[in-house]
């Protein structure tokens, strides 16, 4: 506990002018971290914490997507505002990162480097990313360069690497401090492992040996407080990526803060509290995207829920078919209230997957220094 308390107190995390207090950042995380959930994780944890918009792509920013426009909505009172940006082209990036910023949209951009999957490293985004070290120094470059006069912070979230052959992490965090990154973060996965096996936190430790200046957080297997002490602990990193964890579980953000702090524990919630919650969760999503789609958007939330309480099977079908917010009411009062927070709903949760090959670019493994853009790689989609 004591390396962790360290750091969240007397070596508090900044990420540029943002105290991170504790050291905890909500992970961006595609048809999640969207402006209801933000919100539900903040009024659990610390208002200080870092709360990451889902992933955003450059292109469609450039172009003014009126879809994107709406998924890079904050809430009036969410500060700072932080937004993960995806791209391949330094230009488009810097571009993307010159409206963000100039236009007030957000204090702090991310950059995707992460996520594994197929329709994005096809194209040599994301996890693929980084083994270009040429084309990663000069997008690092650019948006740092296109944020700067904003005082806007830039950071970089990346993998070990492409696969075991293929690591990638120390150069993309020597790179990113050497070209003003104000922060790395790492999942201590590789993208062929996907969301699959064991995170290693070895590989956290090694990238805070190996970048000295700037902050390392370590992202990966967070599923309860204490995982996040014995990270810090363990690895020396100076704050802790959560993503899985908190699905169906906002409430974590506030037994995050009270372990990093060193504060007692909340009680775990029951069951009529859990059903409150996802009241809640439901009401500010309609508010945002109108009642049809939030409830669409809700059913997947449904079994992160209800994971491990006794509820029925068929009132756990309703659940995930619930059309309507006063439904979803109605289906709430049928919990069982006083039913205590079950001891197996502390571990995984969310996607695992299984390993597989990475889809890469053709030619994309033949030079780690060609700086090229991969062919037709610079689209607008919104997955990942």
């Amino acid at each position: 506990m004591e390396a962790a308390t360290a750091a969240a107190t007397g070596n508090a995390l900044r990420i540029g002018p943002y105290p991170v207090d504790p050291p905890v950042v909500l992970a961006p995380m595609a048809g999640i971290t969207n402006l209801a959930f933000r919100k539900l994780c903040r009024e659990f944890g610390s208002a200080t914490s870092l709360y990451v918009c889902e992933m955003i792509t450059a292109r469609a920013i450039v172009e003014r997507n009126e879809k994107t426009l709406h998924m890079m909505s904050f809430d009036a009172d969410e500060h700072p505002r932080s937004m993960q940006l995806y791209g391949v082209d330094p230009k488009t990036l810097a571009e993307a990162v010159r409206i963000v910023a100039g236009e007030g949209w957000a204090d702090h951009i991310d950059m995707n480097l992460g996520c594994p999957v197929p329709k994005v490293t096809r194209l040599g985004g994301g996890a693929a990313l980084p083994y270009k070290r040429s084309l990663y120094a000069e997008i690092v470059k650019a948006m740092v360069r296109a944020a700067e006069p904003y005082g806007v912070p830039v950071t970089m979230k990346f993998r070990i690497g492409i696969d075991d052959e293929h690591h990638t992490y120390l150069d993309a965090g020597r790179i990113a401090e050497a070209e003003g990154a104000q922060a790395v973060a790492l999942h201590a996965r590789t993208a062929a492992q996907r969301y699959s096996g064991q995170a290693d936190w070895t590989a956290i430790a090694k990238l805070k040996e190996h970048v000295t200046t700037i902050p390392v957080l370590g992202n990966g297997d967070i599923f309860a407080a204490a995982d996040a002490v014995r990270m810090m602990a363990e690895t020396g990193c100076d704050g802790v990526v959560v993503g899985r964890g908190c699905l169906g579980r906002p409430w974590l953000f506030a037994e995050l803060a009270a372990a990093l702090r060193g504060e007692p524990m909340p009680e775990p919630p029951n069951l009529g509290r859990v059903g409150e919650v996802l009241y809640r969760h439901g009401a500010l999503l309609t508010d945002h995207d109108g009642e049809d789609k939030a409830m669409r958007d809700l059913r997947k939330h449904m079994a992160w829920y209800l994971m491990g309480f006794p509820v029925g099977s068929e009132l756990r079908r309703a659940f995930a078919t619930v059309s309507r917010l006063s439904e979803l009411a109605g289906l709430v009062e049928q919990l069982d209230r006083e039913a205590p927070f079950p001891r197996d709903a502390e571990g995984p949760r969310g996607r695992q997957g299984s390993p597989g090959k990475v889809a890469l670019p053709h030619g994309w493994l033949d030079d780690p220094d060609d700086p090229a853009v991969p062919h037709a790689a610079d689209v607008m989609h919104s997955g990942g």
